[in-house]
């Protein structure tokens, strides 16, 4: 038998892609969830699954379990969703780091923490290392999820160095693929909705602010291997794509995918919208052998595919 690894958030669309291939490893897999943006249906095809166990919890109280992993992807990820409820957002980075840490150190796990690019803000460098400190406005729409996530950093930092407790970061860029929610505001589901439905598809400004697209099984490719990494690496880690594509180019794109009739319709940017997002994969490469292979349009029309089936 492999691992018995805690994935935190395990039923949101990430986690639950975690758990599934974590399972498939031969692995042992607890998944906690509080259905906040998570949804069971993304984990219900593995209840049957003898070493595979689902726990609704949420990670702002402590949990107590013995692993011998934990991946911590608690947190809601769109502006829609961290938006919603901007306190909760903030205690579930933060407070959810201080459990789980402290579960970590008592039982002696190593622990992954899922940072974002969004801790670089909108970014005055550009690709962003992993050395830039950021240029975030605290106080801004926001800075619940990126203080949050800064927050959760430094916890990870000094529970690492205070309590010798292993830690890896691993700072995600865009990421995307099937089991999105169709309704969490993110670019590539938005858009795929909207051209299924023939809706017009909304770019915000003129659509020349740029996003690299990162799909979901490269992503998880570079997280397993920051977790198997030796406990003298810590991160953080950029992982995302560093194929940079300009708004308009990405609603081009599905429109041409979906065989779509949808226009294009611009509205006024959000504030403190990042207008550029790439990542600079240098230290990816180097210390864990990790680039992406699947690119944009290849998982676009993967992603095409499912939400064909759940968009009526």
């Amino acid at each position: 038998m492999g691992k018995k690894i805690l994935v935190t958030g395990g039923a949101g669309f990430l986690g639950s892609h975690l758990c599934e291939r974590l399972l498939n490893e031969g692995n042992e897999v607890v998944c906690l969830d509080n259905y906040f943006t998570g949804q069971k249906s993304n984990v219900v095809h593995l209840l049957d699954h003898p070493y595979f166990e689902l726990v609704r919890h949420d990670v702002t109280m402590p949990f107590f379990i013995e692993v011998d992993e934990i991946y911590n992807l608690a947190c809601p990820a769109s502006p829609i969703h961290y938006q919603y409820n901007p306190i909760k957002t903030m205690k579930t980075s933060v407070m959810g780091a201080v459990n789980m840490l402290g579960l970590a150190k008592r039982i002696k796990a190593k622990i992954l923490q899922a940072s974002t690019s969004e801790v670089y803000g909108d970014p005055q460098i550009h690709p962003q290392t992993e050395n830039y400190w950021g240029h975030v406005n605290p106080i801004g729409e926001r800075a619940c999820y990126d203080e949050g996530k800064r927050a959760a950093e430094t916890l990870f930092v000094n529970y690492h160095k205070q309590n010798n407790v292993k830690i890896k970061i691993i700072r995600i860029f865009n990421t995307y693929g099937p089991r999105m929610h169709p309704n969490d505001g993110r670019v590539v589901s938005n858009f795929i909705v909207q051209a299924l439905k023939g809706q017009d598809i909304t770019v915000y400004g003129d659509g020349s602010q740029t996003r690299s697209f990162c799909y979901y099984s490269d992503l998880l490719d570079g997280m397993v291997k920051l977790m198997n990494t030796g406990d003298d690496f810590t991160g953080p880690v950029n992982v995302g794509n560093p194929n940079e594509f300009t708004i308009l180019q990405l609603a081009e794109k599905v429109i041409e995918l979906c065989g779509s009739d949808s226009k294009i319709v611009r509205k006024p940017l959000p504030s403190d919208d990042p207008m550029q997002r790439q990542p600079d994969i240098s230290l990816a490469k180097s210390k864990l052998g990790w680039e992406p292979k699947v690119q944009l349009e290849e998982g676009l029309v993967k992603t095409i595919e499912y939400f064909r089936t759940i968009v009526k």
